[in-house]
Order: C-alpha cells, then structure tokens, then sequence
C-alpha cells in the first residue's frame, strides 16, 4: 500500500487509519506564524460510519486504503435483514445489516444492481446512485388553477417512498429522484 503524507490527505481520499478504511470528507492546510502545518481532516470510518476530526502533522504518516468495487444484486428486503447475490449466480446469496446498507430500499427495487465497497474482502457499504427512475404509485388530482404556478403534491414511489413532485405528475409516470437531496428531479416517461 502507498504512504500518503499529511497534505496528501485531501477530499475523496480514501485512507487506512487504526485498520480502519476513512473517506477524506474537507481537509485545510494551515500554517500558524512559527508553527508547523498542518491539516485539518473531517473524515468519515466507511466501517462504522462516525465522522470524525483530526488534526494532521508533517510527521504523520497514513496508508492509502485498498478498497475496490464490486457489483452486487439486491434481491429484497425482509424484517431488517437485506439479501443480495452475485449478479450471475443466483445460489450465491448473503445478507447484510442496516447500517451497511443505509437507506438502499427507499430508492432501489428489488433484483437492481448495485455497486459494493469492498476492504479486506468484507462490503463496507453499498453505493446508491445519485439519481434513480421510480415508478409513481400513488399521486392526487392536481388543484385546477394551481398547476402553473410551481406547485407541488406528495406523491408515493413503487418503493414506498414519499416525495414532492410538481402538478403534474400522474400515477403509472416514471420520475428521476435525485439520491442526495432526495427531490423530484424530472419526468422520464408519461404513463
């Protein structure tokens, strides 16, 4: 594994500390008068999920940490355990707890591929996509005289996901929802 020195340690990075995999969340580089630099890290355990702070001399030195991608079938949800496969081998089942898999059944349905953290052979967590199409099933009348003005309905998702979207989205519409924000990103396709 490649050293990473202290102002090497940047947004993005991901680096091993304490045998631990970190995501790089903000980092500055400071110099105060006679002091040394250093940097200033926020960074994210990709194993617990606590964000944490630290401060990062020249004489620190990090590992860069060895993770890979992998892709892995959702299949489903059952009382908080969720079940995922290899993509080409449907015998080859595991399950994995909450945590790791984070809010991935409010955006993904089941038999979708999606994409694995990998460190050490364990899957740290699962990669949702910024923007996911759903299928919208469940949405009121839109209010006549209200549909121009920039208005907005709840409307509930094949997942079971609630979300604003405008007037104009009808049941059986397929809509992008952008992942981050969780909001109405535009129409795909009109039922």
């Amino acid at each position: 594994m490649a050293k990473v020195e202290y102002n090497q340690v940047l947004p993005k990075k991901t680096v091993e500390m304490d045998g631990d995999p970190y995501l790089v969340l903000s980092s500055n580089i400071a110099k105060k008068d006679r002091q040394k630099a250093s940097n200033n890290v926020r960074m994210k355990n990709l194993r617990t999920g606590n964000v944490i702070e630290r401060t990062l001399h020249q004489s620190d030195v990090l590992q860069d940490a060895d993770i890979s991608k992998r892709d892995v079938k959702y299949l489903y949800e059952n009382r908080g355990e969720f079940w995922f496969c290899e993509p080409n081998n449907p015998s080859a089942r595991f399950n994995l707890a909450a945590d790791v898999v984070g809010e991935l059944n409010k955006f993904v349905n089941g038999n979708s591929i999606v994409e694995a953290l990998v460190f050490d052979d364990v899957i740290m967590s699962i990669n949702i996509p910024i923007k996911v199409e759903l299928k919208v099933k469940e949405a009121p009348d839109a209010v006549k005289g209200n549909t121009s003005s920039g208005a907005t309905k709840e409307v509930v998702l094949e997942t079971g996901l609630k979300i604003q979207a405008p007037q104009f989205i009808n049941k059986g519409d397929v809509i992008a929802v952008n992942t981050e924000d969780v909001v109405y990103s535009e129409r795909i396709s009109k039922a």
